[in-house]
């Protein structure tokens, strides 16, 4: 995890609750990992958080998606009438 090294002073919160089976698995994860249960739950988020961020900015697709990604890249503009039409009227801020 690349967020923050251990002498980096932590001063956001925050406040969570749980139900009593949540914070079990919780502390047993945290003790089996060496670790106190606030910073496994920073990591947890954090990795989550990175896996979620990923996500969103990296995909992977097959050779025969990449070619189909490929092919619609480099074919011609299509034509949307309700598109032309929406863009030869006049914008709203204009028009009042």
């Amino acid at each position: 995890m690349g967020i923050a090294s251990d002498n980096v002073v932590r001063t956001k919160r925050f406040h969570l609750s749980a139900t009593p089976s949540e914070e079990s698995l919780i502390r047993v994860a945290a003790e089996r990992r060496g670790v106190s249960v606030a910073r496994f739950i920073i990591e947890s988020a954090c990795e989550k958080a990175e896996a979620a961020i990923a996500d969103t900015a990296h995909f992977v697709v097959s050779p025969s998606q990449w070619d189909a990604f490929m092919a619609a890249l480099d074919a011609p503009p299509r034509a949307i009438p309700q598109i032309q039409r929406l863009f030869s009227e006049p914008p709203i801020a204009e028009s009042r």
